[in-house]
C-alpha cells in the first residue's frame, strides 16, 4: 500500500493598475516603479486543456522573489535588481498535479514577459490513506488534477464513514472540515460617552490573522469569521510615522478624517511609531529555536517550509549571536546546543537534519527550551525561544495554564517568546495568539517564504528585539462632542480602566521598528444617533452640569464645563515599560476635532479595516462593498517598497472575483 498527500489547489491573485483619490468617484492613474526594479510577469495553461492554471508557484531561481497565478493564470512580480539587465535568469514553476517547468529568459528591460504551459502528471500510486482506511484506486488515465479532487472528495467520505457525522450534517460532509480553532471574537459594539467616557485596550502587534486570511482567499476559501483580527490585518502594513527620537523609545500620531463608509462619523486614528534599530546595533541574541517535528508537521507547507525559513534567519546572525535548537515529537530533545552565528554550517546542517514523526509533547518541549535558554543567558542582550509548529499540542504537560505559567515564569527570569505558525488543517490559532502574548513575544502566520522573509529578515528587529513591554492605550472621549464610539478590533485586547494604571497588568509589546495603528470610528454630537445598549443615561456626569460650582455673585447654578469649552475630541494617554523595567512611564496627548483630508497612510488603514469588517459581516459596513474596499486601497498604495499594499488589492479583487462573501464560513 502506498501513501499519497491529498492537496488542494489554491486560487492566487493578479496585478492591479493603482488608484487615486479617496471616494468612490476614483481616476485611474499609473505609479511609476521606484529604483530600477524588474517585472516579471506571464500567463500559465494547461498543455493538454489550453485553459488558464491558478494557484501556480511562479519563482526566480535561487531567491525568494515570486508570485502565484492568479485566477486567470496571470503572475506578475519585481525584484529590485539592475544587475540583472543584460543577463539570463531562470524562473521556475510548481503546482500539485503538474510536472514542474522552468524557462531561461534575457532580460533585456523593465518588464520581462514568461509564459508557461504545464504538462498534468499522471498518477501512478495505487492507493492512499486516510485516517485508518485504505481505498484502491481504480485504474485511469485522467490527469492528476482531477485525480486529485475526486481523491479528495474519496477522503472526506472516508472520513465521514468512520465518524459517522461531520460538522453537525448527519449522512452529508464538509468539504472544508478541518480540526483548526480560533478563539470566539465578539466585535465591539457602540459605546455612549455620556456612560463608557474611557476606553482601554492593550496593543497588539501580532501580524498572523492577515496571512492566514490571506491562505484561505488563495485556496478559494472564506475564512472563519473569528480567524478574522481587524487590528493584526492593519498592523500587518507598514506606516510612515514620525521617527523616534528623545526620551521614549516611540512616537505617537493623531488623525481625524471622515470615516470612508459613514461621512457622518469620523475615523479617528492612532499611530505608534517604535524606534528603528540598524540590525548590525542589535544587542546579542541567545536564540533558542523550539521546532515541532510531530507527525502532523509532514506536509510541505509546515516542516519543509519552516526548514526553509529558518535557513534564511541563520544567514542573518552575526557571530556574537547563539542558536540551540529542541525539538519535540513524542519526546524532547536537543539537536544542537548553543552554538555561535559564525557557525552557520552546523545550524544549518541541523535544520536540514530534521524530520517529522510522532505525536506531539509540546509541554515537555517548552521546559527544554527555556532551560538551554537560561545556561545561555546573555546579560543585556536578547534571549529569546522561537516556537515554531501548526499549535498541536497534544500529548503531556498541554493544559493553557500549565504553559501559560511556565511562559511567564520564562519572562519574569528575561526570556520572551515568538510563536511561527505553520500549515493548514489543523491549525491552533487561538492557542498560539494566547502563548505568544503571555511571553511577551509575537505571532505570525507563515503561509510561504515570502511571507517567511518578511518576518524574519526585513522585520527581524522587531520580530526579535521589544523596545518597550506592557503598552496600554487609554482613551477618554469628550461628551459635549462625542455622541458615541467603538474601537475598531482589538475585541481580545480589551483591559478595564482600572488596568491603565495597574503595572501588575500585562499588555502588549513592541519591537524595534515596529508600528501600531488603532482606529476609533466616532459618532459626533448633532449627528444622528445609533444603538448604544440598555443603559440609561448617568445622572451625574453629563456635560453642562457643574452644580457643585458657585458662579461669581455666589449662586450655585450650571456651569459652562471644560468638555463645552474645549475643541478636544478625545484624550490619549500610552503607559509602557522599558523591557527590563517594573514601573511604567506616561505619554498624554490631546486630540482636537479637526477633521482633515485622509493622509494616503489612514485612507490604506481605512481600506484594510473595512475589508476585514465585511468578512466579519460586520453591521457596520453594510454599505460598502469589496469595490469600494478595492478602488480605495488602489487610491493608496503610497511607495510601497515591497509590494504588500499591492497585494492587499489583488487578495480583495480575489475575494470579489470569487464571490468570498456569498459563501457560508465555517
Amino acid at each position: 500500500m502506498k501513501i499519497i498527500l491529498l492537496t488542494t489547489v489554491g486560487l492566487a491573485l493578479g496585478a492591479i493598475a493603482p488608484v487615486a483619490h479617496w471616494a468612490t468617484t476614483l481616476e485611474d492613474s499609473t505609479t511609476a516603479v521606484a529604483g530600477a526594479a524588474i517585472t516579471f510577469e506571464g500567463l500559465v495553461r494547461d498543455s493538454e486543456t489550453g485553459r488558464p492554471i491558478p494557484g501556480a508557484e511562479v519563482f526566480l531561481a535561487g531567491t525568494t522573489h515570486g508570485a502565484r497565478t492568479d485566477a486567470g493564470g496571470r503572475f506578475s512580480f519585481e525584484v529590485a535588481d539592475e544587475s540583472l539587465v543584460g543577463t539570463e535568469v531562470k524562473l521556475r514553476i510548481r503546482l500539485p498535479g503538474y510536472e514542474e517547468a522552468e524557462r531561461i529568459a534575457r532580460v533585456t528591460g523593465p518588464t520581462v514577459r514568461v509564459d508557461f504551459s504545464l504538462t498534468p502528471t499522471v498518477i501512478e500510486r495505487d492507493a492512499m490513506v486516510v485516517g485508518d482506511e485504505a481505498r484502491e484506486l481504480p485504474p485511469s488515465s485522467e490527469s492528476a488534477p482531477l485525480q486529485l479532487m475526486k481523491m479528495r472528495d474519496m477522503a472526506v467520505d472516508v472520513r465521514a464513514s468512520v465518524s459517522g457525522s461531520i460538522a453537525g450534517l448527519p449522512g452529508r460532509y464538509n468539504p472544508n472540515f478541518h480540526t483548526e480553532s480560533y478563539a470566539r471574537i465578539e466585535e465591539n459594539a457602540w459605546l455612549a460617552t455620556a456612560n463608557n467616557p474611557l476606553s482601554t485596550f492593550s496593543i497588539d502587534v501580532d501580524r498572523a490573522s492577515y496571512s492566514n486570511i490571506r491562505r484561505f482567499i488563495q485556496n478559494g476559501d472564506r475564512p472563519p469569521i473569528d480567524a478574522v483580527r481587524i487590528e493584526e490585518m492593519i498592523n500587518y502594513f507598514a506606516y510612515d510615522y514620525p521617527e523616534a527620537r528623545g526620551e521614549h523609545p516611540f512616537t505617537v500620531a493623531t488623525e481625524v478624517v471622515a470615516a470612508p463608509w459613514n461621512p457622518r462619523h469620523h475615523l479617528v486614528r492612532i499611530g505608534i511609531q517604535g524606534q528603528r534599530v540598524d540590525l548590525e546595533e542589535l544587542p546579542p541574541s541567545n536564540l533558542v529555536f523550539l521546532l515541532d517535528v510531530s507527525g502532523s508537521m509532514q506536509s510541505a507547507d509546515k516542516l519543509p517550509l519552516l526548514k526553509k525559513s529558518l535557513r534564511m534567519l541563520v544567514n542573518e546572525l552575526r557571530a556574537e549571536d547563539r542558536v540551540a535548537i529542541v525539538v519535540y515529537a513524542g519526546a524532547a530533545g536537543l539537536v544542537l546546543e548553543s552554538t555561535p552565528g559564525s557557525e552557520k554550517e552546523e545550524i544549518l546542517d541541523a535544520i536540514e537534519s530534521l524530520e517529522a514523526g510522532g505525536s506531539t509533547a509540546g509541554g515537555a518541549g517548552l521546559r527544554l527550551a527555556y532551560r538551554v535558554a537560561a545556561e545561555n543567558q546573555i546579560r543585556g542582550g536578547n534571549n529569546r525561544v522561537i516556537l515554531a509548529t501548526d499549535g498541536d499540542f497534544n500529548i503531556g504537560a498541554s493544559s493553557d495554564a500549565e504553559m501559560t505559567r511556565q511562559i511567564e515564569e520564562a519572562r519574569e527570569q528575561g526570556t520572551f517568546l515568538t510563536v511561527l505558525g505553520f500549515g493548514t488543517g489543523n491549525l491552533k490559532d487561538s492557542k498560539m495568539e494566547a502563548i505568544a502574548d503571555h511571553g511577551n513575544g509575537n505571532y505570525a502566520y507563515i503561509d510561504n517564504l515570502l511571507e517567511a522573509r518578511k518576518v524574519l529578515v526585513t522585520e527581524m528587529g522587531g520580530t526579535l528585539l521589544t523596545i518597550a513591554k506592557d503598552v496600554k492605550i487609554q482613551v477618554e472621549f469628550n461628551p459635549a462632542r462625542v455622541q458615541a464610539y467603538r474601537l475598531i478590533g482589538y475585541e481580545n485586547r480589551l483591559l478595564a480602566a482600572e488596568d491603565f494604571n495597574d503595572d501588575t497588568k500585562d499588555a502588549g509589546e513592541l519591537g524595534a521598528g515596529h508600528s501600531v495603528t488603532a482606529l476609533y470610528e466616532v459618532v459626533p454630537t448633532g449627528a444622528p444617533s445609533v444603538e448604544t445598549g440598555g443603559v440609561d443615561p448617568l445622572r451625574y456626569s453629563q456635560p453642562g452640569r457643574s452644580e457643585g460650582n458657585r458662579g461669581p455673585e455666589g449662586d450655585r447654578g450650571p456651569q459652562v464645563s471644560f468638555a463645552e469649552e474645549s475643541d478636544e475630541l478625545m484624550f490619549v494617554k500610552l503607559r509602557y515599560k522599558a523591557p527590563d523595567g517594573e514601573r511604567s512611564r506616561l505619554i498624554e496627548r490631546p486630540v482636537r476635532e479637526r477633521v482633515t483630508e485622509a493622509s494616503t497612510d489612514l485612507r490604506f488603514a481605512a481600506s484594510v479595516a473595512a475589508f476585514g469588517m465585511l468578512l466579519r459581516e460586520s453591521e457596520h459596513c453594510r454599505d460598502f462593498s469589496l469595490r469600494d474596499v478595492a478602488r480605495l486601497a488602489r487610491g493608496a498604495l503610497g511607495e510601497d517598497e515591497h509590494g504588500y499594499r499591492a497585494e492587499f488589492v489583488r487578495l480583495v479583487s480575489a475575494a470579489q472575483d470569487l464571490e468570498l462573501l456569498e459563501m457560508e464560513t465555517y
